[in-house]
C-alpha cells in the first residue's frame, strides 16, 4: 500500500473543520427540506385526488420511506456536529462498500475515524456516499436525486451568462473558415475557451450555499474584459503548453476527455469548449465526457444530468423571465409562460449552437462514458471509480478499464477542486512541489501515462506547482487564496 509522503488535509486544519461544522450540516439540511416538501405535497395530493387505491398505498409507501430517510439524515447531523465515529456503510448491493469499511478499519485503529479527525478528503467522499446508502435501500426513492432541483434552480439563474457564450459562437460560426487557417488566431482564442472552462467552475453548489442567483450570474461573468482581469489570479498557468500539445498531435482521429466536475452552468461551459476543439480546430475529432454515477458532492454531473442538458437549452420556457422594472411583481406571472431573457436573435444564436451539439451525441462526436439513460447507482467499470473514495494515484491499479481508455486520449482534462484534490491526493504539499511530483508520487503513476490538464478553482487547501514566495506573499496579504475561489490554477502535464 502507498504511503504518501505528507499527511493528510483533515478538520483539524480551518478550512477542513468549517466544512464539518457549516458547510455539510447545510447541506443535510437542505436534503431533509426536499423530502419533506415531496413528502407533505405527496400527502395533500393523495387526500385532493382522485387517485386509486394502488397509488394511495403506493404513496403512502413513499411518504414513509421519505420519513425514515429523514430521519436517518437528522441522526447523521447529530452524530456529525458531536464527533461520533463514522458508521459502517450498509451492504446496499452498490459500489464500493467493502473499500470505504476496510479504510474506517484502518483509520479506527489510528484513532482518526471520527467526523472531526478523519481526512477531510475520505470523510466527504464517505458521506455523499453514505447518503446514496439512504436512498438506495428503498423502493421509492432509490433513483432519487435530492440535489437535482437545486442543480436545476441555478443553471435557471444563468441565462444572461449562457446567452452571451451563445452570441460568442455565432460569432466564431461567421468566420470558421478564416479561423481553421489562422492558428494564431486559434490559440488566442483557444486560451479565452481555457479560462471561460475554467471559471466556469466557480458554480459549485456544495460550496455556493449562501449566494443568491445575483452573486452566481457575478461568478459566471464570461466576457473578454474580465477574464483578461481575472488572468492575474491565475497563479499557475500553463495554457501555452497545452495550446502547443495539441497543436504537435499529427494523428487525425484525435479524443478529449473531460472528467468532468459540476452540472448547469460548468458543463454548458464544458459543451462550449468541447464544441471549440472539435468545430473550430482541425486537432480534435470526438469527445468523452466522463460522469459520476451516483449524487456527488451536491452538483456534479450525472447521466440524467447530462441527458437533461441539451433539451432544458432548447426549450423555450426553461430560463425565467426577466424582472419586471422597478422591481414590481407582474400579477399572474405565474401563469405565464417563462420567455427567454434576451433578444430573439440571441436565442436562436443558443439553439444553433445546441442544436449542433446534439447531431454530435447522435454521430458520437460527443459521447458519454456509459449510456446516457444509465440509472443512479447502476454499476459500470467505466464510471465506478469517480465516486470511489481513493485517489487517482490508484487509477491504473484499481480502475484499469477507465486507465487504458484515458491512454488512448490526446488530452484529458480533470474538472474543478476534487478532481484536483484527488489527483493530488490532498495531503500537505509544499506548494513549490511541481505538479507532476504530486500526481506521481505513487506505485501506479500517471504523469507520462497520459496528457492531463488539471483546470480548478482553489476551493480546498492543497496547492502545488506555484512557488513559496507567492504563496508567502497572499498569505501576509490576509487571502484565503486556498479556499475563497478567487484563485486558479491551470496545470499541463504532457504524455512521456
Amino acid at each position: 500500500m502507498f504511503e504518501p509522503p505528507y499527511p493528510p488535509y483533515d478538520p483539524k486544519d480551518k478550512s477542513g473543520y468549517e466544512t464539518v461544522v457549516k458547510r455539510w450540516p447545510v447541506i443535510l439540511t437542505g436534503i431533509i427540506d426536499t423530502i419533506y416538501r415531496i413528502d407533505h405535497h405527496l400527502g395533500v395530493s393523495l387526500e385532493t385526488s382522485d387517485a386509486t387505491s394502488e397509488d394511495v398505498t403506493k404513496g403512502q409507501e413513499k411518504i414513509a420511506e421519505g420519513k425514515g430517510i429523514i430521519e436517518k439524515i437528522g441522526k447523521l447531523k447529530y452524530e456529525m456536529a458531536r464527533d461520533r465515529p463514522l458508521e459502517p456503510i450498509p451492504d446496499d448491493g452498490e459500489a464500493f462498500i467493502d473499500v470505504y469499511n476496510a479504510e474506517l478499519k484502518r483509520l479506527e485503529q489510528d484513532k482518526n475515524h471520527t467526523w472531526f479527525t478523519a481526512p477531510w478528503l475520505f470523510a466527504e467522499c464517505y458521506l455523499y456516499r453514505l447518503l446514496r446508502s439512504y436512498f438506495c435501500q428503498t423502493t421509492h426513492w432509490c433513483t432519487f436525486d435530492p440535489f437535482s432541483f437545486q442543480k436545476e434552480e441555478t443553471f435557471r439563474s444563468s441565462g444572461k451568462a449562457i446567452y452571451q457564450l451563445a452570441k460568442m459562437m455565432h460569432e466564431l460560426q461567421v468566420d470558421k473558415q478564416e479561423l481553421i487557417g489562422d492558428s494564431e488566431k486559434l490559440g488566442v482564442l483557444f486560451k479565452e475557451m481555457i479560462q471561460m472552462c475554467l471559471w466556469g467552475n466557480a458554480t459549485d453548489l456544495s460550496l455556493l450555499t449562501h449566494l443568491s442567483h445575483d452573486d452566481i450570474a457575478h461568478l459566471q461573468t464570461v466576457g473578454k474584459e474580465a477574464q483578461q482581469a481575472r488572468k492575474e489570479f491565475i497563479l499557475k498557468d500553463d495554457q501555452d503548453n497545452v495550446w502547443s500539445h495539441l497543436t504537435s498531435l499529427q494523428d487525425n482521429d484525435v479524443t478529449v476527455d473531460f472528467v468532468l466536475d459540476n452540472a448547469g452552468f460548468e458543463l454548458f461551459t464544458d459543451f462550449v469548449f468541447a464544441d471549440f476543439l472539435v468545430t473550430y480546430t482541425p486537432h480534435v475529432s470526438r469527445v468523452v465526457f466522463h460522469p459520476k454515477l451516483i449524487p456527488w458532492f451536491v452538483s456534479d454531473v450525472t447521466p440524467a444530468d447530462f441527458s437533461s442538458t441539451i433539451p432544458n437549452l432548447l426549450s423555450d420556457t426553461f430560463f425565467p423571465p426577466p424582472k419586471p422594472v422597478g422591481g414590481t411583481e407582474t400579477p399572474g406571472v405565474d401563469e405565464v409562460k417563462a420567455l427567454p431573457p434576451s433578444r430573439p436573435e440571441e436565442h436562436e444564436y443558443l439553439r444553433n449552437m445546441v442544436t449542433r451539439w446534439q447531431s454530435y451525441i447522435d454521430s458520437g462526436v460527443f459521447s458519454l462514458s456509459v449510456p446516457l439513460d444509465t440509472p443512479l447507482g447502476a454499476p459500470n467499470s467505466k464510471a465506478d471509480f469517480w465516486t470511489s473514495s481513493r485517489p487517482y494515484w490508484d487509477l491504473k491499479e484499481k480502475a484499469p478499464l477507465v486507465f487504458n481508455g484515458l491512454s488512448k486520449s490526446g488530452l484529458v482534462i480533470f474538472k474543478g477542486d476534487l478532481n484536483y484534490r484527488k489527483l493530488t491526493g490532498d495531503i500537505k504539499w509544499p506548494v513549490s512541489t511541481p505538479f507532476e511530483t504530486a500526481i506521481d508520487n505513487c506505485t501506479g503513476p500517471l504523469a507520462g501515462s497520459f496528457p492531463i490538464l488539471s483546470l480548478r478553482t482553489n476551493k480546498a487547501d492543497v496547492v502545488v506547482g506555484i512557488s513559496q514566495e507567492i504563496a508567502d506573499k497572499l498569505d501576509v496579504a490576509g487571502e484565503k487564496w486556498r479556499v475563497n475561489g478567487k484563485y486558479a490554477l491551470v496545470s499541463f502535464v504532457p504524455r512521456t
